[in-house]
């Protein structure tokens, strides 16, 4: 990881003489080369890349086991990270934490709200405990929560509007649309229709439909955020002459349930007991 072994040593706050005796203990005990040298610089063999790889995971394990027990002295972990797709109603996840808080015995909740690979990346990544998620991330299980209902609307006095028969995929083309952006810092998703010529990219779903609100082009929308509108005509269904709505199945996902917290666990009831009340 740091590319030499002064570089290892000034990381673990060590000699570089301690470094290098460690590895040659190691190496004599594995009785397998673990580097081989070219000039002053040392790289792993294909042993030593295994090698590796293995002491990552049990260092991962010992890691998880230490916080096992640390949680269950405890009772209760002292943080509860979780993240939203930003798809998901917000006032569920609202009415979760509303009935939790009592219970959290004052551990600390930090709640993200993300879109697309960046819910995955806190995923991925360990950074939470618990994910909302519509397209569950590579590896991961989830359990079902809720149908996310999406429709294509635009303001009632749009041009797509204008007489005439159902909205084909070239027509809606040629109009501005308004998408959310990814917020993952690497991985880049993309979902639904985005063929439309031109395009602008907001933040959130709110931004999309306040500007849709405005005239300012089409959006696919989650229902739940546009019930009012559309009940006043603010917003109005394009009639596409197919792909006007769609469906997305939201799951909760946590990054290690063998292992989640006692905290964990009760807020992920909560949130499937909320979401079974809205569905």
């Amino acid at each position: 990881e740091e590319g030499s072994f002064q570089g290892a040593a000034d990381r673990l706050l060590k000699s570089q003489s301690t470094v290098s005796y460690a590895i040659a203990q190691l190496q004599d005990k594995l009785g397998v080369p673990l580097f081989k040298y070219e000039g002053r610089r040392a790289r792993l063999t294909e042993t030593g890349e295994l090698v590796l790889r293995r002491a990552g995971q049990l260092v991962d394990q010992a890691n998880r086991l230490e916080q096992v027990a640390t949680d269950l002295a405890r009772g209760w972990e002292p943080q509860i990270n979780i993240v939203a797709d930003a798809i998901f109603p917000r006032e569920i996840v609202l009415r979760a934490l509303e009935r939790f808080a009592p219970l959290s015995g004052g551990a600390r909740v930090e709640l993200y709200t993300e879109t697309l690979s960046g819910t995955h990346e806190l995923l991925i990544n360990r950074a939470v405990s618990l994910g909302i998620c519509g397209l569950l991330p590579t590896g991961f299980l989830g359990e079902a929560l809720l149908e996310v209902r999406m429709l294509a609307v635009a303001h009632p006095e749009h041009a797509l509007f204008a007489p005439g028969s159902p909205i084909d995929e070239a027509t809606l083309a040629s109009h501005r649309q308004l998408v959310v952006r990814d917020s993952g810092s690497y991985r880049r998703l993309s979902s639904g229709w985005l063929s439309a010529e031109q395009r602008w990219t907001v933040a959130n779903f709110e931004e999309s439909r306040d500007l849709v609100k405005r005239g300012l082009g089409f959006a696919f929308l989650p229902t739940h955020l546009i019930e009012e509108e559309l009940a006043t005509g603010a917003l109005r269904e394009l009639p596409l002459s197919h792909g006007g709505e769609r469906s997305v199945m939201s799951s909760l996902v946590y990054t290690d349930r063998e292992n989640a917290g006692p905290g964990t666990r009760a807020l992920a009831e909560i949130i499937e007991e909320e979401s079974r009340r809205a569905s």
